[in-house]
């Protein structure tokens, strides 16, 4: 048994499930990268076909957040679809912008995927992936403190193990879940409780640590004994009312872990 220490407060755990993307990864880094060339190849291929541009709008409705000159991407919102959906998820969105361009439906989603590959091989070319501030420090301390750890991804498993692998963290963890290995992804409870079950966890005292509402929301209905947001301080996840979260913290460096003689 340790106990989890987090913005005042502690919490008895058996184990620790994280997310990925905004959690341990530098959100913008890997996905605001992926994300421009993504629209990037597509609006190309809009205008091979003579159609009109992807609408602006696409940035607000993709939760992506650019520079006030339109430049790349710097920031996005947390409870948007960049941030909390799946890959296909995304692709359906790009899809109805393409459809709406005037494509047919079956084109816009072949578009879709072609520039998802593209993207995809550009993102593996360049390995952009670094680990958020804290995030090492923490590993360790909790497997100092025998603490079983998983990932919990709205990302495929496939590329949760890459990207893992790049930052040089995959056996850091004991079972990574992809949003394809469940039924329903976040905020439903399904990925909680399957790594949980990997994790030989059955008495619900884990924690949740991720970004996103969704994460708080799969955490509490996965029975978590702890979810922790991690928010910017004054930003509009960082707020006590409706975010789910147990406690809010600005980074893994505001956490720490303690073991427990097993016998309090």
């Amino acid at each position: 048994m340790a106990v989890l220490h987090a913005a005042g407060a502690s919490y008895r755990v058996d184990g620790i499930l994280f997310d990925k993307d905004g959690t341990l990864l530098d959100f913008i880094y890997t996905w605001g990268n992926w994300s421009e060339r993504l629209l990037a190849r597509f609006s190309a291929s809009l205008k091979e076909r003579s159609l009109p541009p992807i609408r602006a709008d696409l940035d607000e409705l993709w939760g992506a957040n650019r520079s006030e000159d339109g430049g790349p991407v710097v920031d996005y919102d947390r409870n948007g679809p960049l941030a909390m959906g799946t890959v296909d998820e995304m692709l359906a969105i790009l899809a109805w912008h393409g459809y709406r361009s005037g494509l047919s439906w079956a084109e816009a989603k072949t578009l879709a995927a072609e520039a998802k590959l593209a993207a995809d091989e550009r993102l593996e070319a360049t390995r952009a992936a670094r680990l958020l501030p804290g995030v090492l420090d923490f590993l360790e301390d909790c497997r100092q403190a025998g603490v079983p750890l998983a990932v919990v991804t709205a990302d495929e498993t496939e590329a949760a193990l890459k990207h893992l692998t790049w930052l040089g963290i995959r056996e850091r963890f004991d079972a990574i879940v992809g949003t394809d290995l469940v039924e329903r992804g976040k905020p439903y409870p399904d990925m909680a409780l399957l790594a949980c079950e990997r994790l030989g966890l059955g008495s619900g005292r884990f924690a949740v640590v991720g970004d996103t509402t969704g994460d708080m929301r799969m955490a509490k209905e996965a029975g978590a004994a702890a979810a922790i947001l991690i928010a910017e301080p004054g930003s509009s996840a960082d707020r006590s009312d409706g975010n789910g979260a147990d406690a809010v913290v600005a980074t893994l460096q505001e956490l720490s872990i303690t073991k427990e003689d097993s016998r309090t």
